[in-house]
């Protein structure tokens, strides 16, 4: 891990020392925020934006006061995309300093592994985008928190954009999903299968073998079975090596589809023109800028106290997704405060309230400088998610583009999906589901 980032909080913590003359106090003033990132391996191309647009944001916060005066002491652990990493990173940091407001753990794989610890250690795991698809339903799964968006949401999202295209038919339409071979990747196929009975078409299943640099077998597979639309759901390496090779294939790019974590600026930069007409699924809006993006470039980069190398990563997708994430953290630390005491830290239970009472309205984005970027979202004992708005984007050669109107999940198939696999994971973990007509 880099030093800048486990000392994030110094200045602030050194200039509250001076002014209250107490080692005890000033820590007592200090909120705790570990980070499991993978600045390292396969995933590295997404992992380093990602991690720098959440460093970025806290930075902002910490310059600006810190969470109602509290500065946030921030730590990263890298696990390099491994689980067994991850969950070495959440045992040995979950009781530090206090105890964790909470995990974004940065990966599919880790958040299985910690789920199942989380409910036991009353630590909250929030996954803005990824997890488990079924965490959606808060009475099962209390400590976790998929918030704007899970898998089954950005799947069914790319369905409809595709059928808006065909005319709201879709029968007799190929459509394959090429993906990495691991829990995340796995994540969407039930999502896919019950549309694909729904709509009539056929869906091609076609795994990749981690880290996804070989996929010559696999786009020959798409050559010749002639999909008519294929989704991507692929990060890092993975990406623009799916992308080359449509494109020596010969296979339309404005017939692919990438998750959010497959459509970001670094995944076909390099392409360029190659990649032009490449579609990709955004969280709410995050390929539009706002005004926080400039107030970092103001009260950081201009200062030269910005994470990344320069101030061209704002605004791109990967970078604006972790500020997102890290807005969402201090909401929900912020919104513990308005119920527990404002100006002190606040606990994991603590935290885990503020989750599941968010409330953040347009004008409330407006003033953290999200508008336009994140849409109005409210969380309650049974909804974990919030609002799941999601936008298409489109590689126009050197930039991405929004190029659809807003999309939720359609949830006559999303809603038995989620109260399906729900049931069964509190049957196979022995959850009794909350009763939430009974929670304050």
């Amino acid at each position: 891990m880099k030093l800048s980032h486990t000392l994030l909080a110094a200045a602030s913590s050194l200039a509250l020392l001076s002014s209250l003359g107490s080692v005890a106090h000033a820590q007592a003033q200090e909120q705790y925020v570990p980070a499991l990132v993978y600045r390292t391996g396969q995933f590295a191309p997404l992992g380093v934006p990602w991690a720098d647009g959440k460093l970025d944001y806290y930075k902002l916060v910490n310059a600006r006061g810190g969470i109602n005066g509290v500065q946030i002491k921030y730590e990263e652990c890298e696990t390099g995309y491994d689980t067994a990493r991850g969950v070495e990173c959440y045992e040995r940091m979950k009781g530090q300093n206090g105890g964790a407001p909470g995990f974004e753990t940065q990966s599919t794989g880790i958040t299985f592994a910690v789920s199942d610890r989380a409910p036991g250690d009353k630590m909250p795991v929030f996954t803005p985008g990824y997890g488990l698809s079924q965490s959606v339903d808060g009475e099962v799964f209390e400590w976790n928190f998929p918030l704007l968006g899970t898998y089954w949401t950005a799947a069914d999202s790319i369905i409809q954009d595709i059928m808006k295209k065909e005319n709201g038919n879709l029968k007799g339409k190929k459509i394959a999903l090429v993906y990495h071979d691991s829990p995340y990747g796995k994540e969407p196929i039930p999502l896919l299968q019950a549309r694909a009975k729904k709509e009539g078409f056929e869906l091609i299943l076609l795994p990749v073998t981690a880290p996804g640099v070989e996929q010559k077998s696999t786009w020959l597979q798409i050559r010749q079975q002639r999909p008519d639309y294929t989704l991507l759901w692929s990060a890092g390496v993975m990406t623009p090596t799916a992308v080359r090779e449509a494109q020596a294939t010969g296979y339309p790019r404005e017939k692919i589809y990438g998750v959010w974590w497959a459509g970001s600026d670094h995944d076909v930069r390099e392409i360029g023109q190659g990649a032009k007409g490449y579609n990709t699924v955004t969280i709410h809006n995050t390929a539009a800028k706002g005004a926080v993006h400039d107030a970092i470039k103001t009260e950081l980069y201009d200062k030269g106290q910005g994470s990344a190398a320069s101030a061209a990563s704002l605004g791109q997708l990967a970078h604006t997704r972790g500020m997102v994430i890290a807005m969402l953290q201090v909401e929900a630390i912020k919104a513990a405060q308005e119920k527990f005491g404002k100006d002190k830290p606040m606990t994991p239970e603590q935290v885990r309230w503020g989750f599941e009472n968010l409330d953040l309205s347009e004008a409330d984005l407006k003033e953290l400088g999200f508008e336009g970027i994140v849409r109005p979202i409210k969380t309650s004992c049974k909804n974990h998610i919030g609002e799941d708005w999601s936008r298409i984007a489109q590689w126009d050669g050197s930039k991405f583009e929004v190029v659809s109107d807003w999309y939720q999940a359609d949830q006559s198939v999303v809603g038995p999906l989620v109260k399906e696999y729900a049931d069964r994971y509190a049957k196979e973990k022995n959850v009794t589901p909350r009763d939430c007509s009974a929670v304050q």
